[in-house]
């Protein structure tokens, strides 16, 4: 069986049984300590609260390796761009410079360009699990219902609802469509050169495409006959009131920007440097 690249997975866990205005809260606070902090003793403490949270959610490396493999890609090529464009960055960073060894010419790898690396990849690691956990821990109307809960127009997150629910959709057609132009003898296989397999593709993509801009028209004439947009507010079916684990997932999320930020500019910089 296929798996979805991205889709809420349910699953009877602690992380499951908060209410999603309280999952989004911590991702939020989590998301701002991992963008703002450099300091690496922070990011590898919160590498492992986020080690723990994985493990009591019940998710496993598998329901999400997809998204997790394109995320080591981007990664991969984040550090190896930042490292093309700024082969010196650190050593500015951390105002010291220790050689390790010469590759050609400006490139030499420095211990502070490494350290430097470093950084970058732990907050990586520290943000796509939790995001990735988030949204397959979130039932996609409860979601909505979140973000209308701190704010954010009904109509947007009913919008984020949709998307959300419409990649296992996507997935799904796409599969099946896959299957039948293979079955007229179309080869999508690795067996074929790359520029025959692009070409066969297409056989795929619009079909694809043309299948989703009508499921689009169903959905938003629907919407459209049930009035939806026509009031400024509505209730949510999938809306639960915070319960004493909510709490303490906020208290928790609290606790991670306040101790992280603390300890981040505790001396005036958010760069922990260990070459002084």
């Amino acid at each position: 069986m296929a798996r979805v690249a991205l889709n809420y997975i349910k699953r009877q866990s602690p992380v499951h049984e908060l209410t999603g205005t309280t999952k989004l809260v911590f991702f939020l606070a989590w998301s701002i300590v991992s963008m703002v902090t450099f300091d690496t003793r922070v990011l590898v403490c919160m590498l492992a609260v986020g080690a723990v949270i994985f493990k009591v959610s019940k998710i496993t490396i598998r329901d999400i390796s997809v998204v997790l493999g394109l995320a080591a890609i981007f990664l991969l090529l984040n550090n190896l761009f930042i490292y093309l464009f700024t082969p010196e960055y650190g050593v500015e960073v951390y105002e010291s410079r220790d050689v390790l060894f010469t590759i050609v010419g400006r490139y030499t790898v420095t211990a502070q360009q490494l350290f430097y690396h470093l950084n970058i990849t732990l907050k990586v690691i520290c943000v796509v699990p939790i995001a990735l956990l988030f949204i397959a821990c979130t039932d996609p109307s409860e979601f909505a219902s979140s973000l209308a809960r701190i704010g954010v127009s009904y109509r947007a997150g009913y919008a984020v609802s949709l998307a959300l629910r419409y990649i296992p959709d996507v997935q799904r057609e796409y599969r099946n469509i896959s299957q039948a132009q293979q079955a007229r003898g179309i080869d999508l296989s690795g067996k074929d050169k790359l520029l025959t397999r692009l070409k066969n593709s297409v056989a795929i993509l619009l079909p694809l495409i043309m299948s989703s801009i009508n499921r689009i028209e169903v959905v938003s004439n629907a919407m459209e006959l049930r009035g939806f947009g026509k009031e400024k507010k509505r209730t949510w079916y999938m809306q639960r009131k915070l319960n004493r684990n909510d709490w303490l997932a906020i208290a928790l999320a609290a606790a991670i920007v306040a101790v992280g930020m603390t300890v981040t500019f505790w001396d005036g910089s958010r760069f922990y440097n260990p070459f002084l």
